[in-house]
């Protein structure tokens, strides 16, 4: 029987640290005698630098998804021990959305996706279409059941992730920097519904965020992960969202010859598809750092995929002067990770482009990684993983850097360091083009701004200018 009264998240005592491979040295723990309790009911924050356990602690709630090592304490939900559920009682019993809604999706059409998890758990066929009919009623998603979700938009797939994850009924719902990718518009969206399923149907909501200040309205209590502890802190300390620091150097002359010209490009998917882009063009001027805006599913990514030569247009031309010495950063940094250790990715191009250990070396050091060499890069949180992607391109020292949100799911120091890095970039004449919702990061790096609708870039304007005007991604 579950215990009624017992809090919804209970850690008690916990510690956890890393497994490694046989004869390295043991990982330091990432939790040492933590605990924590949230209430049923709760809509809970969970805060802390990037690298401080967060995600760790949340995987280790759900036990289909728990990292690999040496677990000391223990961890109950709604009463129970997670070691002692079985995958079908978890199933029900937590909910789990990741950061990314591509990591998490794995069905080709809305509907099989909502009834993927159902199926699983052996729910009956009538059972199975209630759940998924009343889901989709409650986030208004019918008139897209039957769509493919490679056709979605990012804030649609976001939305997928939490409505099929919901369509299992959990009592506790555990959520990875959710809105970390989503344009304003989406991200208000998203966390609309969220408080919904939190105060309507009385799910137990814990967040693990950098940005506390976009929930504030929502949140009931709030937890920082430091010092590989846990302890409570106030609301109101996190209802502002701090200033990067003005940290951008005086404006430099750009170049005149062209590094990037996309034009009349039309893309799309798959033959049957709506285009992504019709008659795109942008023209990117060498040494400049340009950014690129616009709503979930505009064309961001595809415009990158575009400049770097991944993929082509079906109509059109796209062109890059500089694409003997580029890099490209995608949305998931995973695709760029292949190798056992951080240590081994570092060093993976060094043969081709000329540099050695005491490189990488500096560069984990540089971006926030020391002391994590011998971890495998899956076992590090999201915002390392992007840090540690972002280092493997800069030790290829690019003339060209392609960065898609470069900055989500860091804190507000490496967010700093991004910016320092980028305005390296650019003051070593490093041509910079980032698809980013980020509008703090772009304030801090970029020359010009690109907003794209439509198709098409539709307005192109020296940053600051485009921002003081902007209304929807304008800051007050």
């Amino acid at each position: 029987m579950m215990e009624t009264d017992a809090p919804a998240l209970a850690m008690r005592d916990l510690s956890f640290s890393y497994a490694v491979a046989e004869g390295v040295p043991a990982n330091a723990p990432v939790l040492d005698h933590a605990s924590l309790e949230v209430p049923r009911g709760a809509f809970a924050l969970l805060t802390g630098d990037t690298g401080s356990g967060k995600t760790t602690l949340l995987r280790l709630a759900k036990p289909e998804v728990a990292p690999a090592g040496e677990l000391g304490g223990s961890v109950e939900v709604l009463g129970k021990d997670v070691r002692s559920l079985e995958p079908a009682e978890s199933a029900q019993l937590v909910g789990y959305v990741l950061q990314s809604p591509d990591n998490q999706i794995v069905c080709d059409t809305v509907w099989h996706e909502m009834a993927f998890g159902l199926e699983n758990v052996g729910l009956p066929q009538a059972e199975m279409r209630r759940r998924v009919a009343e889901t989709c009623y409650f986030f208004g998603m019918e008139s897209w059941l039957h769509r493919s979700c490679a056709e979605l938009s990012g804030g649609q797939r976001q939305m997928l992730a939490l409505a099929s994850t919901l369509a299992m009924r959990p009592g506790l719902l555990l959520l990875d920097e959710p809105t970390s990718m989503l344009d304003p518009v989406a991200a208000k969206a998203f966390l609309s519904l969220l408080f919904r399923a939190n105060r309507e149907l009385g799910v137990t909501v814990v967040v693990a965020t950098h940005s506390p200040w976009t929930m504030g309205e929502y949140a009931t209590c709030a937890l920082r992960v430091e010092g590989r502890r846990v302890e409570e802190v106030s609301l109101e300390g996190l209802s502002r969202e701090p200033e990067l620091g003005r940290l951008r150097p005086r404006c430099r002359p750009m170049g005149s010859r062209e590094a990037i010209g996309i034009a009349d490009a039309w893309f799309r998917y798959d033959r049957d598809a709506d285009w992504v882009l019709r008659g795109c063009d942008l023209t990117v001027a060498e040494g400049e750092v340009r950014a690129l805006i616009g709503g979930n599913g505009s064309g961001k990514s595809t415009l990158l995929a575009l400049a770097a030569g991944t993929s082509r247009p079906q109509r059109g031309r796209a062109r890059s002067a500089l694409s003997c010495r580029q890099a490209f950063l995608p949305q998931s940094p995973k695709t760029l990770l292949a190798r056992q250790s951080v240590a081994d990715e570092l060093m993976e191009w060094s043969r081709t482009a000329g540099y050695g250990r005491a490189d990488a070396d500096a560069m984990m050091a540089h971006m926030g990684l020391a002391g994590l060499a011998e971890r495998h890069p899956y076992d590090l949180s999201g915002g390392q993983q992007q840090l540690l992607a972002l280092a493997k391109l800069l030790l290829t020292r690019p003339r060209l850097l392609l960065l898609d949100e470069p900055t989500k799911g860091l804190d507000l120091e490496l967010r700093r360091e991004v910016v320092r890095v980028v305005n390296e970039c650019r003051d070593d004449g490093v041509t910079v083009v980032v698809a980013s919702h980020d509008v703090a990061f772009l304030e801090e790096v970029a020359d010009q701004t690109s907003l794209l609708f439509d198709g098409g870039v539709t307005l192109t304007g020296k940053t600051g200018e485009f921002f003081r005007e902007s209304w929807v991604w304008g800051r007050s």
